[in-house]
């Protein structure tokens, strides 16, 4: 099935968000959306970069130069929402907001005077209190504190609980409040730690409302979490969505005392959490809801959307990004169809097939042509017009077409390529989509066989639920060529399916722009891209 519309997301200060990355395109397949991911940064390092479709390397958030670099790029590539994913850079995006509407570019940020309380410890807790909900009373001044012991210290502006420690003496107190330019102190909070995914739409309006417990937690990101419902907190976040009225997402932390049932709120983040990939996990799907938002679709509020009692582990993952090792390829993956070659010249040949079974039908191969053009089921078109559709003619070309000996050939430069590829001692590999018997004609035909060293029909594997996105056929293909993922490359045509198991395998892949080819799109583009057998080969070399 053909995405049925494009969407272009930019994502600042991308740095380690993978598993928001990986959401969102999880969720472009499910909704059939066709997205382009453009991941920012500072350094070319940061390995959520691997995982975008397009990168872009921009100044500091500091620099005077940031802002307009991010409108630069969002005009360029006609970027639908800009999400920001750190702290610092929320308030700067919040004031410029309008100068990205005006190029058509929904920044995901709340206003500015709520990322301002967001950003300050001490207005935050006021803010807590002036809707009615507790939060411990902060100073600023150790010397003032008189909340007892043990106190919690953190900064003023702080992300990510970097400066923030448990002090259970007023030496300690002192001692971690001579580290910090300006903090707050108050008194430590006992009891369990909890997450508040919140999401949003566009005005404000809940969508969904996903408290969690933190039962383990590792630089302030969470490693481990439960899904926990609870009719008292979410009803306490509706009172502050009221007021806040959030584009978007935002993330809450509270200590809970189960004894008494008391909150004690203690921070907004006005952004996507480390965490909150986890509820999208769940099923309170922020990145689907988006996308579906950014499509101009209305949205509704979901309670308990979450799995209730799912535990999620988080844990660690590696990818080279620069080095040698970063460039080895050691196999090399097609595509089949639009990729080796035509496959316009498989349909025209099956209708050439066709044509020879339905002799009353004169000039039957254009008509079926020309109707496969303008977008018509050709076969039915023809025969309806014709006065000829029963289903017993119709079974009849549709056995003749599915069942042909085609005649089709290679891309001029596609054998020399695979002959390249095999001298240099490069596997090689086709992973293609189809009905076996189909596609193993068109191998056949075209002589593949022995120009490869394995061929893997995904609906082999089981029927047509294996077909890409699903990953399985390349982890068969990696199990059958002995080389790791990482050097592996897949050269396919179809950016809406062929490259998001590559990507989550940790693959390079190459986008075959095929400006003929049945999935033909000049707007997208992909972070490595060519569009000719000729240009394939150069890449392919490069990365050798």
């Amino acid at each position: 099935m053909e995405p049925r519309q494009n969407l272009r997301i930019l994502f600042t200060s991308v740095g380690r968000r993978v598993e928001l990355v990986q959401q969102f395109k999880a969720a472009a397949t499910a909704e059939n959306i066709r997205l382009e991911i453009i991941g920012a940064d500072i350094s070319e390092s940061a390995p959520a970069l691997a995982f975008c479709d397009r990168t872009a390397i921009v100044p500091r958030i500091s620099d005077c130069a940031y802002i307009p670099a991010l409108l630069e790029i969002c005009e360029k590539y006609r970027v639908d929402c800009l999400i920001p994913t750190i702290d610092t850079d929320l308030y700067l995006l919040s004031c410029e907001k309008e100068r990205f509407t005006q190029i058509g570019t929904t920044v995901l940020i709340s206003r500015p005077e709520k990322i301002a309380i967001c950003r300050d410890k001490r207005r935050t807790s006021a803010y807590f209190q002036s809707l009615g909900l507790q939060a411990p009373e902060p100073v600023d001044d150790v010397e003032k504190y008189c909340g007892g012991f043990p106190a919690f210290i953190k900064p003023l502006d702080g992300s990510s609980s970097i400066g923030a420690n448990r002090a259970d003496t007023m030496g300690q107190l002192r001692f971690f409040a001579s580290q910090l330019s300006g903090y707050v102190v108050q008194p430590f909070a006992a009891g369990t730690e909890y997450t508040v995914d919140i999401f949003c739409d566009l005005q404000g309006e809940p969508v969904y409302i996903t408290p969690r417990i933190r039962q383990a937690v590792r630089a302030g990101e969470v490693l481990k979490t439960k899904i926990c419902h609870n009719p008292q907190i979410e009803d306490e976040m509706r009172r502050l969505i009221g007021d806040f009225r959030p584009c978007g997402p935002i993330t809450v932390q509270l200590i809970r005392d189960e004894a008494t049932g008391v909150n004690q709120y203690i921070e907004i983040n006005p952004r996507f959490g480390g965490g909150a990939p986890l509820s999208m996990k769940a099923g309170a799907d922020a990145a689907a809801a988006l996308l579906r938002l950014l499509l101009g679709q209305k949205s509704q509020y979901i309670p308990c959307a979450a799995r209730n009692g799912a535990v999620y582990s988080r844990f660690d993952q590696s990818i080279c990004v620069c080095g040698e090792a970063a460039q080895q390829v050691k196999a090399v993956i097609f595509d089949l169809d639009d990729t080796l070659y035509p496959e316009k010249d498989y349909v025209r040949s099956g209708y050439r097939k066709v044509a020879s079974v339905i002799p009353q039908v004169e000039n039957a191969e254009q008509k079926l042509w020309t109707a496969f053009l303008e977008g018509k089921p050709a076969i039915d078109h023809v025969l309806e017009q014709e006065g000829l559709l029963t289903p017993e003619t119709k079974q009849l070309c549709l056995k003749t077409y599915r069942e042909q000996q085609p005649d089709i050939h290679l891309y001029a430069g596609a054998a020399e390529l695979l002959g390249r590829l095999r001298e240099a001692g490069i596997k090689i590999g086709i992973i293609t989509d189809g009905r076996p018997e189909g596609q193993q004609a068109k191998l056949t035909a075209l002589g593949l066989a022995e120009m490869v060293d394995s061929i893997l029909i995904t609906d082999d594997l089981g029927g047509a639920q294996f077909r890409k996105p699903n990953d399985l056929s390349f982890r068969v293909m990696q199990n059958r060529l002995g080389v790791s993922f990482s050097s592996m490359v897949y050269v396919g045509d179809n950016p809406a399916k062929d490259f998001i198991a590559p990507r989550k395998l940790g693959m390079k892949w190459i986008y075959f722009k095929n400006a003929d080819g049945l999935y033909a799109d000049n707007a997208h583009s992909e972070r490595l891209e060519v569009s000719s057998m000729e240009d394939l080969q150069i890449m392919l070399w490069k990365m050798l």
